[in-house]
């Protein structure tokens, strides 16, 4: 404890002094200090790191993020505040290094999980450093964990033709068509009113993260059953999508989810759910040639690595363009 009080005066010193002058100050303190025992007021401590927390988090909150994304920062932070036991100012590398370990061994947590939590913390000191309330972020040295490129899965013509084909409900197949050609998330989906479709345009405007508008679009095919499903709706329920019965609420991400699952496994089909269609619809827009540039926005995407991450190229294309611009 008491090196810590040291360091602490130490590192607020650390601007207005020399080198020498720091080191004879370090001399200064550890001899004043000898005779005397030291003792942290762990209330006090406890409420300054919930400080720091709660102000990051606001900062986080006025840049857009959403507050589902600010719960898991919270999570995040706290969690690895607490399994560190110390003082914000005195975690060290070493320390992230030694927790991101034991949570991996403990937990059995894959790559991109612990990759997600270095990245959160490497957020949370990198602004504890530019407001000045550490001299350094132990997380700088911690550099980006390496995963494994998987190919997402994507659905084929025939499995996209099979479920429309087999959809005994019209909304059932409005939902289908809706998800296979905006591309939008099913967050955004479910938010959706009926006053929110343009049909003359064949277009509507969605809430993406960080509560940021863009316009998606759909088919033709897509505004045909759309505007049956709405044709045969009873209810007076403001919502675009609502359950089959009565009190015809708007139909929600869980509900969605379970549908397309149990309609899979009728059919026999693998891994059916909402954000697939997502990753299809990105895969053929990039492989017809759609700059990504364009596809980013109509996704949604801050940083265009994520677009990049959804979309697959086949090969047989990239043979064609090898052959076209190159040999």
């Amino acid at each position: 404890m008491k090196n810590n009080l040291i360091n602490d005066v130490v590192r607020d010193m650390l601007q207005y002094l020399s080198n020498a002058q720091i080191e004879r100050l370090q001399e200064v303190m550890q001899h004043a200090l000898f005779n005397y025992e030291i003792t942290e007021n762990e209330n006090k401590n406890i409420s300054k790191e919930q400080d720091f927390v709660g102000l990051f988090l606001s900062a986080k909150r006025i840049e857009g993020c959403s507050e589902k994304s600010l719960k898991y920062y919270q999570a995040t932070i706290e969690a690895t505040i607490n399994s560190v036991g110390k003082n914000i100012k005195h975690i060290t590398t070493d320390d992230i290094r030694t927790y991101l370990t034991d949570y991996q061994a403990k937990k059995q947590s894959s790559r991109v999980t612990i990759d997600n939590i270095r990245r959160i913390l490497s957020s949370f000191f990198s602004w504890l450093e530019d407001e000045d309330y550490i001299l350094k972020s132990p997380v700088r040295r911690i550099h980006r964990v390496k995963t494994a490129s998987n190919i997402k899965e994507t659905y084929s013509d025939e499995a996209l033709e099979l479920m429309r084909d087999n959809c005994d409900e019209i909304r059932d197949l409005a939902i289908i068509d809706m998800l296979a050609s905006t591309g939008m998330r099913i967050g955004e989906m479910v938010l959706l009113n009926r006053e929110d479709i343009d049909f003359n345009e064949r277009e509507c405007i969605v809430f993406g993260k960080g509560d940021k508008e863009r316009i998606v679009y759909f088919d033709a095919r897509t505004k045909i059953h759309l505007q049956e499903y709405l044709a045969r709706r009873t209810d007076d329920n403001v919502a675009l999508f609502v359950s089959l019965k009565a009190p015809y609420s708007r139909i929600t991400i869980g509900g969605i989810e379970s549908r397309l699952r149990k309609f899979g496994k009728q059919l026999g089909l693998q891994k059916v759910h909402p954000h697939k269609f997502r990753r299809t619809l990105a895969t053929m827009a990039i492989d017809k040639g759609m700059p990504i540039e364009q596809l980013q926005q109509l996704l949604g995407h801050k940083r265009i690595d994520t677009t990049l991450q959804y979309a697959m190229v086949k090969q047989s294309n990239v043979k064609i363009a090898h052959r076209k611009y190159i040999g």
